[in-house]
């Protein structure tokens, strides 16, 4: 329980401090848009483009946590989709309610209790799950509010009626930091390249204001003045609960009886699963000006309970 609440405590830090700000007026109403710009169209694309181009595939290439940790994800973001989609959410927003349940904090969260909890060996897989969250499930998301942005625009005439929706979609897509940087990243080790030590520098200093001030824009965010939709409650515990049981639940399933991964490939995928919701999905739905009330508070809530169900996690398997 100790090594849980020392790795989330830097989190709730970051966001009370921006919390205060707002409160306080050090920083003003436009700030958390401003903020969220910068990671979305900066810091983030850096972190991304970093982790890619030092990823070494041939260490990391683990196929059985692979799939049960890509599928696992994939699955629970889907399921929340049609869910949502079914109760009539626009696809958009249905899209950031999958994040909600699939998009695991594994980079600022995964790290440090993988090394407490299993040691060095569980970097590897821990930097696998990584990838596969901040690249591969944060990319199917975006592919499906582009689509949905552009299906809502092409149905009220804002894009012309000529144009294709497959092809706004695509243009929008290629434009995008946040699929290009870790794209042009892969490029790197594939091609046998080595960043120079400038550049590493700064990706490093930039890709690593990413999650800091995400944080901090999330506090800001939850210190402005709103008034709670109907419902919300109930949204939120759904999410929550697919996040925290539903998404551990299932790559546990995977990883013992459809992979048959040795135990400590399974119990990371688990860990890496259980974590909860990273803050991805309210830096796009800030960016794409969607709902983000019940986004902030699904981070904030399952942050809180994760450190009560990781921590029985761990107990469990002694």
């Amino acid at each position: 329980m100790l090594s849980t609440l020392l790795v989330v405590l830097p989190i709730f830090a970051l966001i009370f401090a921006g919390w205060l700000a707002r409160r306080i007026g050090v920083l003003g109403a436009a700030a958390t848009t401003e903020l969220n710009r910068f990671v979305v169209f900066l810091a983030l694309p850096a972190l991304l483009f970093d982790v890619t181009a030092h990823a070494h595939w041939s260490t990391i290439w683990k196929p059985g946590f692979i799939g049960a940790f890509g599928l696992g994800s994939l699955a629970i973001f889907a399921l929340t989709v049609l869910i949502r989609r079914g109760q009539g959410r626009p696809l958009a927003d249905a899209a950031v309610d999958g994040l909600n349940a699939g998009y695991a904090n594994c980079g600022f969260m995964g790290f440090p209790l993988a090394l407490v909890a299993f040691g060095p060996e569980a970097l590897a897989p821990t930097t696998v799950a990584a990838i596969i969250t901040v690249c591969g499930v944060f990319a199917v998301a975006i592919v499906l509010i582009e689509t949905g942005l552009r299906r809502e625009a092409a149905a009220t005439g804002r894009t012309g009626p000529r144009v294709p929706v497959w092809r706004a979609v695509g243009r929008s897509l290629v434009r995008n930091p946040l699929l290009v940087a870790p794209a042009l990243g892969a490029l790197v080790p594939a091609a046998g390249l080595a960043l120079p030590a400038a550049a590493e520098t700064f990706l490093k200093l930039l890709g690593g204001a990413a999650a800091p001030c995400a944080l901090v824009a999330l506090g800001l965010f939850l210190a402005q003045e709103r008034r709670p939709q109907a419902g919300q409650g109930r949204v939120a515990a759904l999410l929550v609960g697919l996040k925290l049981a539903g998404h551990p639940l299932l790559v546990y399933g995977l990883g013992r009886s459809l992979f048959d991964l040795p135990p400590l490939l399974l119990h990371t995928a688990v860990l890496m699963a259980a974590l909860p919701t990273g803050t991805g999905p309210f830096m796009l739905a800030e960016f794409y000006r969607r709902e983000a009330d019940l986004t902030a508070t699904v981070v904030l809530v399952s942050t809180v309970l994760a450190v009560i169900t990781v921590s029985a996690y761990l107990a469990a398997i002694g």
